[in-house]
Parts: structure tokens; C-alpha cells; sequence
């Protein structure tokens, strides 16, 4: 993050007012207490803690944001948003914080491409088959991430114990969730 001064005054940055646009939270209620935070659990994993998520906000440091590795880590619990004593849902904001990011080809680094490359993924075997299928999710990610023999001894003793299928259950409302995916994908073309 890129040292500056920070001037505090009584209004909203622009990032707050997007924020607020997209999730229905105001991230300028929040006084820092840290018990989103403490309660959080992957917080440990975060270049950024919650309630620095939301100072970060508040000061409308847009970039140092949407490039955090936390919005993208964050495990959309709940537990912050259940703790507020100001009943911010923090998980609303770090939910809309990664759809911003999305809009705007923002992908992250490290581990949050991998969560990224992870979520396309799940999301592309739902598209296909109406329901997650672990093993072509996990052959996507893979090769995505550069990585194509990730785990293959796993794999491999997994399937010979029965434990993984290779060819994805079918399921009747198939057809009602290819065409959600395709609304999706209409709505995104068209905005």
C-alpha cells in the first residue's frame, strides 16, 4: 500500500457510496473495534483483517481494496456481519468489494487467483452438468493454474477406493439451471 496522508472529513468517499450502491451497507458506521476480525475464520490468511477492510473503505482507497487478497479469501460466513455491534453485514461488503473487482477484470494475485481460477471452475461444472462435479472442478483448476498433475496420486487413490466418480450424476432440473446460467450471461453482455 502506497504511504500517503489521510485527510478525514464528514463525507462519504467515493468507495463508501459504492459500497453502500452495491451491498445495502454503510462501511462508514463502522468504529473499529475489531470484533469482525475476531471472529473471523481465515482472517489469519488475509493480507488485510476485516475491520481493515472497512477502514480501507471508508478512506476510499478504491486500488489497495480491490486488489486485496481478502475480499477474494473472505469466507462469506457470516460471522462478522453476526458480531457487528453496529450491524454492518461485513460479509455484504467483502461480497460486493469481489463483485467490484470482477466488473472491473480485477483478478488478484497469490492465492486469491487461485480462488478466483477455483470458483470459475466450480461455476463452469455447474453450468455444464446443473451440479458440481469435484472431479472435472478439480481438472479445470488444475490446468488453469498450471498445475495438471496437483494431487494426481490423491486422485488416483480416491478413485480406486470408489471414493470419486468419473462420470457426473444427472440430475431432472438440468435444463432450469443452464438457462439460469444463460440469463447470467445474457444480463452480462447486455450491461
Amino acid at each position: 500500500m502506497m504511504r500517503q496522508p489521510i485527510v478525514i472529513d464528514d463525507r462519504k468517499s467515493d468507495l463508501s457510496k459504492e459500497v453502500l450502491l452495491h451491498s445495502g451497507q454503510d462501511a462508514t458506521l463502522c468504529y473499529q473495534c475489531g470484533k469482525c476480525t475476531a471472529g473471523c475464520p481465515v482472517a489469519f490468511a488475509m493480507d488485510f483483517t476485516p475491520n481493515q477492510i472497512m477502514r480501507m473503505v471508508q478512506l476510499g482507497l478504491t486500488d489497495d481494496v480491490l486488489n486485496s487478497q481478502t475480499i477474494r479469501l473472505c469466507a462469506y460466513c457470516s460471522t462478522c456481519s453476526v458480531r457487528c455491534p453496529r450491524n454492518i453485514g461485513v460479509a455484504d461488503v467483502m461480497d460486493s468489494l469481489r463483485i467490484m473487482a470482477a466488473e472491473r477484470n480485477i483478478s488478484g494475485t497469490g492465492r486469491s487467483r487461485k480462488v478466483n481460477i477455483f470458483n470459475q471452475a466450480f461455476l463452469d461444472t455447474l453450468s455444464r452438468f446443473g451440479r458440481s462435479h469435484d472431479v472435472l472442478a478439480m481438472v479445470l483448476f488444475n490446468l488453469r493454474s498450471r498445475q495438471p498433475f496437483l494431487n494426481a496420486k490423491l486422485g488416483l487413490k480416491l478413485f480406486n477406493n470408489g471414493k470419486i466418480k468419473i462420470k457426473p450424476n444427472r440430475f431432472k432440473g438440468v435444463s432450469e439451471v443452464k438457462e439460469i446460467f444463460q440469463r447470467i450471461n445474457r444480463l452480462k453482455k447486455g450491461a
